[in-house]
């Protein structure tokens, strides 16, 4: 998909399917509510639990969170790029279904090639939550994304990057590992 039909796509509330480190994502616009609702809609996923964030460099996130310490963000860059997401407070200008019931709103920049470059041509970071109907098994493939989803989400074909496990979720604040 080109840069500026991708972004006309997700500024219009858009969803897409798109290949990640370990299994396919669903994304959209995180600053579009409509989006951010039909994505939590199609994927049967309450409001309450929050979705993580990428992005292909960090300012991509500034929006979204609170200004970090030169401290954290030397922690951060410790893990990133790659599949490690932090859990970093939020900023007041962050979305309420983004952040779900938490203050604080999971995020990440990625090192899987395919996810970077699609936000950078999209220009913004991205919703990325695992290709599945909540608690199922995530969709590892295209095919499984069209026949998990049809025609409610434009399917971006591509290989995911292998990896077996989802990343580590991190709390920048405590340090303490959710997901290891």
């Amino acid at each position: 998909m080109q840069a500026r039909a991708l972004q006309a796509f997700l500024r219009s509330g858009g969803v897409i399917a798109y290949p990640t480190e370990s299994c396919f994502g669903l994304g959209c616009d995180p600053t579009n509510p409509h989006a951010l609702r039909r994505l939590l809609r199609i994927k049967g996923r309450p409001q309450r639990k929050g979705l993580i964030v990428i992005a292909h460099r960090f300012s991509q996130l500034k929006p979204l969170i609170a200004p970090v310490t030169a401290e954290q963000k030397q922690r951060l860059f410790e893990r990133w790029p790659g599949p490690h997401t932090w859990l970093v407070p939020a900023s007041s200008r962050c979305p309420a279904l983004l952040r779900g019931k938490h203050t604080s709103l999971a995020v990440r920049v990625t090192a899987n090639p395919f996810a970077a470059s699609l936000c950078r041509n999209a220009g913004m970071a991205l919703v990325s939550t695992s290709a599945n109907h909540n608690g199922r098994v995530p969709a590892k493939t295209t095919r499984e994304c069209h026949r998990l989803f049809g025609n409610r989400v434009r399917v971006l074909p591509g290989m995911t990057g292998g990896a077996t496990k989802p990343s580590t979720i991190q709390d920048l604040r405590t340090g303490k590992i959710l997901r290891p």
